[in-house]
Parts: structure tokens; sequence; C-alpha cells
């Protein structure tokens, strides 16, 4: 929880910068050019794709494990497995990148709904643009994951927000002159930044790179042998994201903005809480099946499952009460409509509810890669990938629920994912639901409930009596301060109920005033 801390501090500061970004996207370009903004968002969707495919992949699911068993044993050819990967997997991205440069405008055209032909030549556009920043994010990543396999998280935490930075800096100073251009620029750099910052640390700990593709090392092999039915999976879930693009493009314009945006909200508890706790706990996992302790193994997954839940169970009742609010803080800027708004807070109400089981499966997701079995996620992938398009295609074209029907086929799937993950994980690690789990998550949502009752209380006093919250300062003062009676109010039945987390939480906040040691390898603070 101590590395999972370091890197909820970061992430927080980098998801704030995420929402200034995408303020700034907002106010920028909603009003006036709502069109360009759409095919902004649409263009990530080529690049991702292949990146998701070729790199992470291989990094969630294979090369941690393997890198991190392979530094206890041989610390050198541990680096010749990073260097072949890194330049074998460049290799591939560069080739499927250049097919993608040459196509960008017919794939667009097939992938969207009802983009107009302008919106498609833009987005084809901007699509081979964003390339470049994938390939610098596709080193980036590698260097992530040796540092992180050190037990270092802060470097790679704080790379992020150089991406944010970068995007925000381009837009202020170059839309006047490059429009929504500006952005696509912005991300270009900001993936440079992402890139050089990392490239100190790692060269510290040991990193050389060589210009070798030894695809006949072991370690390379395993990566192979173990990113198939990762890739195999990852590629569902690029199906699943092309089809919402398709579907949300299919509505009126403005739609995949609102998706987005509302999307953003809730991925900023998934990370802080989900993805940082899953993170922190991978090479832990990783370490601990390479010594075959399968009981310090199930004990950190219940650990960290039941972390995650302590925080992000609050966080979603927060969301969820305080929806509107957040809104207009976030991207409330005066040419985003009240209509926009209104729409926005009920996509964000709806995807909120997903925030503890998209939560969950980051870890349970890479619980099973420390085990070395990625094809149960695969299956699992599949499932709730399925179930998400089928929902969605129902609620566009059969019950005409548009962004609404979108945003609770994607809570359902993840509720039905999570489930999965978690019940099957105890076939693999043996019996991990108990009564005394039960109690501990019982606990947590009676405290959450009533957390709930204080979030909306303030907030409904503030609003109706105390603050004229048309004023973007007012609206602030109570969003602050409805969040801190409602946090407040769990901690105090956290500890009425004497949630053990409480305890850990409030310890590891102590350790993080040592500035020193939040500066030192993250292995020092976990003893």
């Amino acid at each position: 929880m101590s590395a999972a801390a370091v890197l909820m501090i970061t992430y927080a500061a980098s998801m704030v910068l995420g929402i200034l970004r995408e303020r700034i996207l907002v106010s920028h370009f909603y009003f006036c050019c709502k069109n360009s903004l759409d095919a902004y968002y649409a263009a990530f969707r080529l690049p991702d794709m292949i990146f998701q495919l070729v790199v992470i992949g291989a990094l969630s699911a294979a090369f941690i494990p393997v890198f991190s068993e392979q530094l206890i044993k041989d610390e050198s050819i541990a680096y010749k497995i990073s260097s072949s990967l890194v330049n074998i997997l460049l290799l591939v991205y560069l080739v499927l990148a250049l097919i993608i440069f040459l196509f960008a405008k017919d794939i667009s055209g097939l992938i969207t709904g009802q983009f107009s032909p302008s919106q498609i030549e833009l987005m084809s556009n901007l699509t081979r643009l964003m390339l470049f920043a994938q390939g610098f994010f596709l080193i980036s990543n590698f260097l992530t994951a040796i540092i992180q396999s050190h037990q270092r998280f802060i470097i790679p935490a704080i790379a992020p927000l150089l991406y944010n930075l970068g995007i925000i800096l381009s837009v202020i100073f170059l839309s006047p002159f490059l429009g929504i251009w500006s952005a696509a620029i912005g991300v270009v750099l900001g993936a440079l930044f992402h890139l050089l910052i990392q490239i100190p640390l790692a060269l510290e700990l040991g990193f050389t790179w060589k210009f070798s593709f030894d695809w006949k090392l072991p370690g390379v092999k395993e990566v192979f042998r173990l990113m198939l039915p990762r890739t195999l999976g990852l590629a569902i879930y690029q199906i699943d994201a092309t089809v919402s693009l398709f579907l949300a493009t299919s509505l009126s314009a403005g739609s995949l903005t609102i998706f987005h945006l509302a999307s953003k909200l809730m991925d900023l508890p998934v990370r802080l809480f989900g993805t940082s706790i899953g993170q922190a706990s991978l090479p832990s996992l990783s370490s601990q099946k390479a010594k075959d302790d399968l009981n310090l193994f199930r004990e950190t997954l219940i650990s960290s499952l039941n972390q995650i839940f302590f925080l992000s169970f609050p966080a979603m009742a927060a969301i969820l009460v305080l929806r509107i609010p957040l809104v207009r803080i976030a991207y409330g800027a005066k040419t985003f409509p009240w209509q926009a708004t209104v729409l926005t807070g009920k996509v964000v109400a709806l995807i909120s509810l997903a925030i503890f089981s998209q939560s969950a499966s980051e870890l349970l997701v890479r619980t099973f890669y420390a085990l070395h079995d990625t094809k149960t996620p695969l299956m699992i992938g599949l499932v709730s990938v399925s179930v998400n398009i089928f929902l969605g295609i129902l609620s566009v074209f059969k019950f005409s629920w548009g962004i609404l029907g979108l945003a609770g086929a994607t809570s359902a799937s993840s509720f039905l994912q999570a489930f999965l993950l978690f019940v099957l994980i105890g076939t693999k690690i043996g019996k991990i639901f108990s009564v005394r789990i039960f109690v501990d998550w019982l606990k947590i949502i009676l405290s959450t409930f009533f957390a709930a009752l204080s979030f909306w209380g303030a907030m409904k006093i503030l609003d109706l009596f105390i603050l004229d919250t048309t004023r973007t300062i007012n609206l602030l003062l109570l969003t602050l301060t409805a969040g801190i009676a409602g946090f407040a109010v769990y901690f105090f039945f956290a500890k009425l109920f004497r949630i053990k987390e409480a305890e850990k939480f409030l310890r590891v906040l102590g350790k993080l005033r040592e500035i020193k040691r939040v500066f030192s390898p993250t292995q020092e603070i976990i003893s």
C-alpha cells in the first residue's frame, strides 16, 4: 500500500492535469467546433489499438513477471531480454503503423458511424500524426516496466504529468494558429516528454540497450508465449472500443466527446485505486509466485483487494452524488452548454456505478498474470466484451437510449467481468472468499452508505441555503465542503466498525510525511 500511495499521489496530480486538459479542449473547441473535437478523440482509436496490441499485451501480462524473476537470477540476462523485446516489438509496431498511415482514411470511414467526409479527412490526418506519439510511448512504457520491477514508482508516475502538460501548453499557445491540430501536436510532444524523463533513472538502474533481436532467449520466448493470449484479449477489448466509437459517432454531434468526458471522471478513481494498487502489487505477487509462497500470495491478493474496495466505494458514492458540481467544475466552461452538462452528469452517474468493479478487475487480471495465466482473463474478457457490445447495440438501435445506453452497458459488463475474475481466481489459488471477507466488505458498504447521505445532505444544504452556486468559486467551495464532510463520516464509521484498511491507510499517510523515504526505493517503505 505504501508503493500504491506513492502512485496515487502522482496519479492524482496527473489526472487533475488530465481534467484540466479536457476542460481546455472543451473551452477552445466544443462550442465552435464540436465536429472537429469528435474527430480528434476518434483519431486516437487506430494508433491506440496497435499500441495496445503490440506493447500492452507484452508488458502487462508477460514482461514484468518474467523480468522480475530474471532480475533475481541474473540481471545481465534480464537486460538482454528487455533489449531484444524492445527492438522486436518496435519493428512490429513500425510495420503496422506504416499500414495505418497509408490507409488511415479508408479505415476511419469504416469505424465511424455518421462522420461527414470532412470529419473523416480530419480524423485520418490526425491519426497519422498521433502514430509518432505511440512510437515514443512504446519505448517509454518498457522503461516504466523496468523501473517498476526495481520497486521504483515515482518517476514512472510523474511521466504522465509531462504528457498532459505537453497537450495543455500546445493548445494554449498554438490553438489560435493551428486549431485542433494544436492538440494533436501536443500529444506527440507529451509522449516525447514521457519518454525523456525516464531514461536517466533506467540507465542508473543498470538498463543497457543493445541492437539485438535474439528471439531465441528463453525469457523472450516466455514473454511471447504469455503475451499471445493477452494480446488476443486486448484485441477483443479493441473491438469493443471500436464498436463503441461506431455507436457514439452514430449519434448526434458531440456525443462522442460527452461520453469521453464522462469516462475521464470515472477513470480518475479507477486509476488512483485500481491501477495504482494493481501495479504496486504485481511485482510482489510475481516474486511470491517465483518463491512458491502461495499463502503469502493469497494474503497479498486479499489485502490489496480490500484496500481497493476501501478506497473505491466512497469515491464511487462521491462521484455519483456530486456528479453535476464535478462536471461543472471539470468541464463547465462558458462554451459548454447547460444541456451538455446535464447529459454528461447522467452518463457519469451510470458509469460511476462500475468504479469498484473496474478497480477490482485491474488487480484481479494482474493476479492471473503473476501466475503466468493469460488464458483465463482472455476468456472472461471475451464474455464481458460480448455482453457490452450486445447491450450497446440494443440500447442505440433498438431502444434509442443513446449514450446513456452505452454507459449502462459499460457498467453491466464491468460487473460481470469482476465477478467472473474473482470466482475463477479462487480455483487457481484456493478459497479466498470467506465469512471474514464478507464482513469486511459489508462494513465498507455500510460506511459508504452513511458517507453518501452526508455527501447529499451537505450539498443540498449548501446549495439551497448558503451558497450561490452560479459562481464558480462557490461551486468549488460546495464540492470541497460536501466532499470533506462525506469522507469524514466515512472514516468515522470505518473506525467505528474497526475496518483495518483505515488504520493501514493512515499509517501509510504518516510515512509519506518523511520526504526522504518517499524518494528512496519503495521496497524500503514496504519493509
